[in-house]
């Protein structure tokens, strides 16, 4: 993530990028510095592949390995795997993952995300009652756990 601003104070800059920015670039800028920054980003982004409790996901060729394993996966439960794991350690609301796997706003019964969720458990060899990987945040989502 790139924030562009016109705050230029050390503690904004710094408060960016503990949040989570990759990047900090204030007003003015040059067009050139803020494409080449920009270009940086989207060569890092591409070749970075999370890896968590040896789960790893290459969003560009759309493949998922646990260990040296591949996992075969369906569409969606690649969907689903790529956003759990990308957020890990938190908490993915059903809301958002409704809306970044199935492209909807979802009001109703999200029996469809259970089943997915249960398919890929039984993917990576977890078991719901002592979960090792995805674990259930009643009410909210799901989190995929750091270790």
């Amino acid at each position: 993530m790139l924030i562009l601003t016109a705050r230029v104070d050390e503690v904004d800059t710094v408060v960016g990028l503990d949040a989570g920015a990759d990047d900090y670039v204030t007003k003015p800028f040059r067009l050139a510095e803020l494409l080449a920054r920009v270009r940086a980003l989207l060569r890092r982004g591409t070749s970075e592949t999370p890896v968590v409790q040896g789960v790893r996901i290459d969003a560009d060729s759309r493949r998922a390995w646990m260990g040296d394993k591949e996992l075969h996966l369906t569409t969606k439960e690649f969907d689903l795997l790529r956003v759990l794991v990308r957020d890990a350690g938190k908490v993915v609301t059903r809301e958002q993952i409704m809306r970044e796997v199935w492209d909807t706003n979802w009001w109703g019964s999200t029996k469809t995300l259970d089943m997915h969720i249960s398919w890929l458990r039984r993917k990576l060899g977890d078991d719901a009652a002592k979960p090792r990987y995805i674990t259930t945040v009643r009410g909210v989502g799901f989190r995929f756990e750091r270790e």
